[in-house]
């Protein structure tokens, strides 16, 4: 062991730049192997890469308008023209799908992001200074997570004009307290540390042992919970779409297609079928991405990777 180790910083002095030295190799590879082992990671990355792509290159991966009416191609069947069928207007489902998939991650992200800012502040906030603060923001969390979340995104989008900003607005105050809480908890286990002790010996200010030093370390948890909320969002945004408090027609949102095509179920069943499949595949694929993230941040789930890899390799 002492050997390779000297060998090792051998190798790293004598390396020209560029080069990966032993260590880092061996580093990689454990990497490697992690990602490797963690299936949901493997999975749920998968499918969230595949729908990236289709929001990303829709334009190019169709031919057909996704809100181009064609009446004479009515309830036309899965073919080679037209892969997904076409629903009551005539316009094809496999372009709207895709299209589908850019309005399902533009409130995904604008939601997440309203979410997670401003519920890591305040579970911040409530966290270091404690007392009246924590209590007063606590129970205003609190407040928010009484009521269910499809109820209190449609009370808040009934009271604004319906558009791709306020559905966003609309669902990221929902998801808030559920970061909050996650920060605020992340936060009081940091304060425990002997470092936060240091900082505060020393006299640095609280904003600045809160920003520089803890909040680093409590981003694992929130990257994780955001993967969750991602894939909430998306179920959110369809509910509220199929409800008709969503983006407006002709919109191709998955769930104003799954409101459009439930009343001609005999007469075209794929038009619910497709976009159904869309929303489960999406939904699982950012539920088994944040299942993984969290194995993969977990110490313990590396350590004991790590354990059995470095063992193979005979360390």
């Amino acid at each position: 062991m002492v050997d390779q180790d000297r060998t090792e910083i051998i190798m790293s002095e004598s390396s020209p730049p560029g080069f990966l030295t032993a260590g880092e190799v061996s580093r990689w590879t454990i990497l490697a192997a992690r990602v490797k082992a963690n299936k949901n990671l493997v999975v749920g990355g998968v499918l969230v890469l595949i729908f990236v792509f289709m929001a990303i290159f829709a334009p190019y991966l169709t031919r057909y308008d996704p809100n181009k009416r064609d009446f004479s191609a009515r309830f036309a069947q899965p073919s080679m023209h037209h892969l997904m069928g076409t629903d009551h207007f005539g316009r094809d489902t496999f372009s709207r799908i895709l299209f589908g998939t850019r309005i399902s991650f533009e409130v995904g992200i604008v939601s997440v992001l309203i979410g997670m800012i401003i519920g890591v502040i305040i579970g911040a906030v409530a966290a270091y200074w404690g007392g009246f603060i924590d209590s007063l923001l606590m129970r205003m969390m609190d407040g928010l997570l009484a009521f269910p979340q499809l109820l209190l995104a449609i009370a808040l989008v009934a009271f604004m004009t319906t558009n791709l900003g306020t559905v966003s607005i609309a669902i990221g105050v929902v998801f808030i307290p559920r970061f909050a809480r996650v920060m605020r908890s992340a936060v009081l286990v940091e304060m425990k540390r002997e470092y936060v002790e240091a900082a505060k010996a020393i006299g640095q200010s609280g904003f600045k042992i809160l920003f520089r030093h803890i909040g680093p370390s409590t981003i694992s948890p929130v990257v994780v919970l955001a993967t969750l909320v991602f894939a909430f969002a998306v179920l959110t945004e369809a509910g509220l779409s199929f409800l008709g408090l969503g983006l407006p027609p002709p919109n191709p949102s998955w769930g104003r297609m799954l409101d459009e095509a439930r009343h001609y179920l005999s007469a075209s069943g794929w038009t619910s079928f497709f976009p159904g499949v869309a929303i489960s595949l999406a939904v699982l694929g950012f539920n088994l991405l944040g299942d993984g993230f969290r194995d993969f941040l977990d110490p313990k789930m590396s350590g004991a990777v790590d354990m059995g890899k470095r063992e193979s390799l005979g360390d």
